[in-house]
């Protein structure tokens, strides 16, 4: 009797059809469950999110310390303008049309008066020869509303160019505060007013505020400095300057002669 050779089962068949279930049940067991991936993605934007954070922070960190430098330097820069200048000084009774010293406070401070000014001074180059000019510190408000501690110079006898007017060398922006006092010898005390501007004060004490970066809104700290300086000169009289007065000299003026030279000069004509 035969049979067809389909009524019985290959061995082949049945090996593939084993290793098709295996293969199934492997791909099955390593494949990744809905919660499984959104979890990983949870955990993955966690740790972006940090990144992100931390990498902020370092750059607003970085961002505040540059700006802190910045405004000290800024602050250091208008001082030390505002100490060369005074170091410098001049002033003379006979001229005081060119030589008056200003002081005034309030809503528009000003600080003027006149100066020898050394070769390094800001502008010089714009001034060749000039280094005698009338130097003049105002706060004034830029087009965003902000001040600017700024300053004007002109030589003694010249008028302010038009170009000088328009655009001040700006020392310091978003200045809050610009005060000028000026010690009285009579009241021994500091005031904010200097009428005398035939002379010159022995001290003058200048108080700056600067506002911080204005990126950082109302949380922005301010940077104030103090500081007091000591007139190096005083005043020259008009009796010294013009020679004009009374006095035994010839001139009318002081005797500036060394000391004896008068003596040799009565025995020199009593010899004659």
């Amino acid at each position: 009797m035969k049979f067809p050779i389909s009524h019985f089962p290959s061995p082949l068949v049945g090996a593939k059809k084993s290793a098709a279930r295996e293969i199934h049940r492997a791909n099955f067991r390593h494949a990744f469950t809905l919660i499984e991936i959104m979890v990983a993605l949870a955990i993955f934007t966690l740790v972006i999110g940090a990144v992100y954070a931390t990498f902020v922070s370092v750059m607003r960190a970085s961002r505040v310390g540059l700006d802190a430098a910045a405004q000290a330097q800024r602050q250091r820069i208008a001082l030390r303008t505002i100490e060369d200048s005074l170091m410098c000084i001049q002033s003379f009774q006979a001229s005081q049309r060119y030589y008056s010293f200003i002081v005034a406070n309030g809503d528009a401070p000003v600080l003027s008066f006149a100066s020898r000014l050394p070769e390094v001074f800001p502008r010089n180059g714009k001034f060749p020869g000039l280094n005698l000019r009338r130097l003049t510190f105002t706060l004034e408000a830029d087009p965003d509303g902000a001040k600017n501690l700024v300053l004007r110079q002109n030589p003694i006898l010249k008028d302010m160019d038009e170009d000088e007017q328009k655009y001040p060398l700006i020392l310091a922006r978003n200045v809050k505060t610009f005060i000028i006092e000026c010690w009285d010898t009579n009241k021994y005390d500091w005031v904010d007013e200097w009428d005398d501007t035939n002379s010159i004060p022995p001290m003058l004490r200048v108080g700056l505020v600067l506002g911080g970066n204005t990126a950082l809104g109302d949380a922005a700290p301010d940077y104030s400095v103090v500081r007091a300086f000591a007139m190096p000169s005083s005043m020259m009289p008009t009796i010294v300057q013009m020679g004009v007065g009374g006095g035994g000299n010839p001139g009318g003026g002081i005797n500036l002669a060394p000391p004896g030279a008068n003596a040799i000069s009565t025995r020199g004509r009593q010899a004659q």
